[in-house]
């Protein structure tokens, strides 16, 4: 008897584990507080200076005049990342970067909204050749044709400049201010444009680490060989400019429509002359991600059938159990989360009564 309970309560402890690792305000689904306004134009950040207190680390997070910011994977359950302490409501990020090389790990830059908007950057330290760019709208996976992949030799040998330029009417990738790939309202998923206050996070993680998914870890390129390591991300510089202006950014409403958020002391799009005036036509795209597993496991609000439904719902069937993240990438049980950690995720609590029930019962039937 003491066995089985003992079993039954492990799932049900595993479970809400999991449920700590995820935000517990989601704008759409309540009143939240503000998001701290970034509000400047060309604001550089030389990491190759030291830290800025603008980010907050985690993880083996170094700084030098040659690299700037390394972000190291020494061991399983590294993910060192940095992410902003403020948001961009529109606007544009340019990052300074030489990926990490290495089976399975993951080099990643994000833009992400408390209601799950992203945009992505993604390098795999399998392949130096290429790069993945992708979005999200509200934290939506039903679908996985959003994702890109884009030509560019020596991620893991040099330094390039990755850019997204976000505005109302379009999102531009470039690489060393080559156009990769555009999206507009008109050309994404319904309701799927992102369009709502956005942090940022960099970091590296171990996509290929033995414990996530099969899905991910064939995506990520394979399974990690913690042995070959240390595996090393860089990044010299950020570039930032916010197209709104203000102290902070509020959701009006539950809708997470950018015409709902309010601007504290400011006005959405009040820094016009920020902007970019023309509009980018879109590159063709050579290659798709098509019905890939989701790589940001703590990111969006997990369809994928790639994902077993004992970690992660199929449907969601219960209330979310939920608590702030901070800016940890590892979960409670030890397997490695991408920086997108910042997502609800919607837990079927009947599955942990009925095991806590059935580990109870169960030497009735012997």
């Amino acid at each position: 008897m003491r066995f089985f309970l003992g079993a039954a309560l492990g799932l049900l402890s595993s479970t809400l584990v999991v449920a700590q690792t995820y935000t517990d305000c989601n704008p759409t689904q309540k009143t939240c507080p503000a998001d701290p306004a970034f509000g400047q134009s060309d604001k550089t950040f030389d990491f190759t200076s030291g830290a800025s207190d603008a980010f907050k680390s985690t993880g083996s997070v170094t700084y030098d005049q040659t690299n700037g910011a390394t972000f190291t994977i020494a061991k399983q359950g590294d993910g060192p990342l940095i992410q902003s302490g403020w948001y961009i409501m529109f606007g544009r990020v340019e990052c300074t970067i030489k990926a990490a090389p290495g089976t399975g790990i993951v080099s990643s830059a994000v833009m992400q909204s408390d209601d799950l908007d992203e945009i992505d950057w993604e390098w795999l330290g399998g392949n130096n050749a290429q790069v993945q760019t992708n979005y999200f709208g509200k934290g939506d996976t039903s679908s996985f044709s959003r994702g890109a992949y884009h030509e560019n030799s020596g991620n893991h040998d040099d330094f390039h400049t990755f850019s997204i330029d976000w505005t109302s009417s379009q999102i531009v990738w470039a690489i060393d201010g080559k156009t990769v790939r555009v999206l507009t309202p008109e050309t994404a998923e319904t309701n799927q444009y992102p369009q709502s206050p956005m942090m940022v996070k960099v970091g590296v993680w171990a996509g290929g680490d033995p414990n996530n998914a099969k899905g991910t870890i064939d995506w990520a390129g394979g399974q990690t060989d913690y042995s070959q390591g240390p595996f090393k991300m860089y990044m010299k510089s950020m570039t930032v400019t916010d197209y709104s202006t203000g102290t902070s950014y509020r959701y009006g409403d539950k809708s997470g429509s950018w015409q709902s958020i309010v601007a504290e002391g400011g006005t959405v799009n009040g820094n016009k002359a920020a902007e970019p005036t023309s509009t980018e036509s879109a590159p063709a795209i050579t290659a798709t991600i098509d019905s890939v597993p989701v790589p940001w496991s703590g990111t969006h609000k997990e369809t994928s059938s790639w994902v077993t439904p004992n970690v992660w719902p199929w449907v969601a069937t219960g209330s979310p159990l939920a608590s702030s993240t901070g800016y940890d990438w590892e979960s409670g049980s030890g397997q490695n989360m991408p920086p997108g950690g910042g997502s609800m995720i919607y837990l079927p609590l009947c599955v942990s009564s009925v095991a806590f029930f059935f580990g109870c019962l169960f030497p009735l039937w012997r």
